[in-house]
């Protein structure tokens, strides 16, 4: 019999939940204080008051009830928020302020499947009032209960979503494009955003519009960067939401909040329902954000009548693990409106290279034999260093760079190879994705593939261009006829690969139904033996294909090296910023000629 607690889920004991409840007791009465009542949603929630919202973080559990309904175990306490105000509050003018603390049961994802799968999460929804004053209002008390928590470095990352919807709506681009758009920048993908900026002349979008896209999420830093952003898209008349956004900045400052806030127009909820103001914590040393919010002004009319209404959700176990990160002093750095550096359709290129970067870096600096070294900082910066194939180009990247790699190319079986102001750590390509997602290191180098396959929650920030392969589908010579009639009979065809998530992705594509036999290594012998009739893998000359008497019937994709970082560590760090730059100048490689990579 098996008496453990299902994976994600476990027990709290008496010092933890002691320390739960007073925590819990001290933010609930600040939010009191400030005249927000507490409600209760329930545990299960009809599938479709999920969906009416769009877009959802996490996967949640579902179930069919009794009577046949679709239910799931929420997710998110917002969008029930959103359905009770429409429902049975409609007739109240309000404002309304709402405070909860409720327990969120979410699938783990991805790479990361030791995940939580139920978290505590704590928040407020300020409903009927709109304006800086209300926008204020929410974040400051994200910032108390912070505090309250025991939380001492966290970072506020803000922005308004206003402007990159504005952006998109008068480019004129089609939906398609639109849509790819969005979900780069809710993956927060630099290189997938700039691919399709490359290509926007094909999609009918004007240049200036996809060159003032692919610039926005690069800008960030302080009071100015806001005045950057409206540089910028002011004579493209999308300043939407820009006012209010200064305003709410400035009276954030007024509260004391000044050392906290970072501008980052990279900042986007994976919620799609957020239309003005959007803010996510982030704690340096931990390494997923410990919570976020936003304006939500459309989402409680897809449920009814439609209010305005902002709020924010954080995770008790996140902020209680934060609480006992040792301060880094990392927070300390001045933001002044610095350029993501490296990106190839800003025109005052060498303004950003030498104001923003030097801004960014602060108390930080270059040493004298051009590593990147922070003078008041111990911790160094860990990044996730491939095996194999790609090993010997990243190390050369990375000295490029102005990185010390004393000690990498050699390493033998050390896994952590230790320099001043940066440590590299020794991994598998596939494993570089989930060490940087979890913050075991704050940034790495894999394939594009590796990624593709991990779908981790980083930060994809440039295309190395080297380590470039093809993924195809392969299958014997001579073999074509035989499976199509196969294909025919069974309805279905047997793929083996060591990539099922791409796999299954090229094929849900393609409409073509197949059963995905999964291997370690060898692909070529599943057809070869009978297992399988075809095989998806990567080629990059295609000679053991052809050794083993397989052809390609198929592209899947095209993989090159990337770099990424965790996306705690990419708002929290500035050093990352700096080494992006350094590697993508080092590259050479530009958003046009990414625009002919495959998808």
């Amino acid at each position: 019999m098996d008496f453990v607690t299902p994976a994600g889920f476990r027990d709290v004991l008496g010092d933890e939940a002691q320390t739960r409840e007073r925590i819990s007791h001290e933010v609930q009465a600040r939010f009191a204080e400030c005249g927000y009542v507490p409600v209760e949603t329930p545990t299960l929630e009809v599938m479709d008051v999920l969906r009416a919202s769009g877009r959802m973080a996490g996967s949640p559990f579902k179930l069919f009830d009794s009577q046949g309904d679709l239910l799931a175990m929420r997710p998110d306490v917002t969008l029930q928020v959103a359905r009770m105000v429409a429902t049975r509050l409609s007739d109240q003018p309000g404002p309304l302020r709402f405070r909860y603390l409720q327990r969120v049961f979410r699938e783990a994802e991805g790479p990361m499947q030791a995940a939580a799968r139920e978290l505590t999460q704590i928040g407020i929804e300020c409903i009927g009032e709109a304006g800086a004053s209300a926008d204020a209002e929410v974040v400051g008390l994200l910032a108390d209960a912070l505090k309250l928590a025991g939380v001492r470095d966290f970072k506020l990352a803000v922005a308004t979503v206003g402007v990159l919807r504005a952006l998109l709506e008068k480019s004129g681009a089609p939906l398609v494009w639109k849509a790819r758009m969005l979900d780069a920048f809710h993956a927060s993908n630099f290189v997938e955003i700039d691919r399709l900026a490359g290509c926007a002349a094909e999609a009918g979008v004007p240049p200036l519009f996809a060159d003032a896209i692919s610039a926005l999420p690069r800008i960030r830093g302080r009071r100015e960067a806001i005045e950057r952003v409206r540089a910028l898209v002011a004579p493209l008349g999308c300043e939407d939401g820009l006012d209010d956004f200064a305003a709410t900045f400035d009276a954030l400052v007024e509260a004391g909040l000044a050392d906290r806030l970072l501008v980052d127009f990279s900042v986007m909820s994976s919620f799609d329902y957020y239309t003005g103001i959007v803010f996510e914590a982030y704690a340096p040393g931990l390494g997923t954000p410990l919570g976020g919010g936003g304006r939500y002004d459309n989402m409680i009319g897809a449920y009814g009548q439609s209010r305005p209404a902002a709020g924010f959700a954080f995770f008790l176990e996140q902020a209680m693990a934060a609480a006992t990160v040792p301060s880094t002093g990392r927070m300390g750095e001045q933001l002044d409106a610095t350029v993501f550096c490296g990106h190839p359709s800003t025109p005052a290129g060498e303004e950003a290279r030498g104001e923003g970067c030097a801004a960014s870096a602060a108390d930080r600096s270059v040493d004298g034999a051009g590593t990147l070294a922070d003078s008041g900082e111990p911790a160094p910066l860990r990044i996730a260093v491939p095996k194999g194939s790609l090993n010997v180009d990243t190390i050369a990247a990375l000295a490029g760079a102005g990185l010390d790699v004393t000690g990498l190319a050699d390493s033998g079986r050390t896994l952590i190879i230790r320099n001043p102001g940066v440590e590299y750590i020794i991994v598998r390509p596939t494993d570089a994705p989930s060490f940087v997602a979890s913050g075991a290191a704050d940034c790495g180098i894999c394939g594009k593939d590796s990624l593709l396959e991990a779908d981790p929650d980083v930060v994809e920030l440039a295309d190395l261009g080297f380590g470039a392969c093809r993924f195809v589908v392969a299958e014997p010579t001579g073999a074509a006829e035989a499976t199509r009639d196969h294909y025919r009979r069974l309805g279905s065809l047997r793929v083996a690969t060591k990539y099922p998530r791409i796999t299954r992705a090229h094929y849900a594509k393609t409409g073509v139904q197949v059963e995905i036999v999964k291997l370690h290594g060898n692909i070529e012998l599943a057809p070869l033996t009978g297992m399988a009739e075809r095989i998806v893998d990567i080629t990059a000359t295609g000679t053991t294909l052809r050794e083993n008497d397989l052809v390609v019937v198929e592209d899947v994709l095209s993989s090159t090296a990337r770099f990424f970082s965790n996306t705690c560590a990419f708002r929290t760090d500035p050093r990352i910023v700096q080494l992006a730059q350094a590697l993508q100048e080092g590259a050479g490689h530009t958003a046009r000629e990414a625009c002919e990579e495959k998808e």
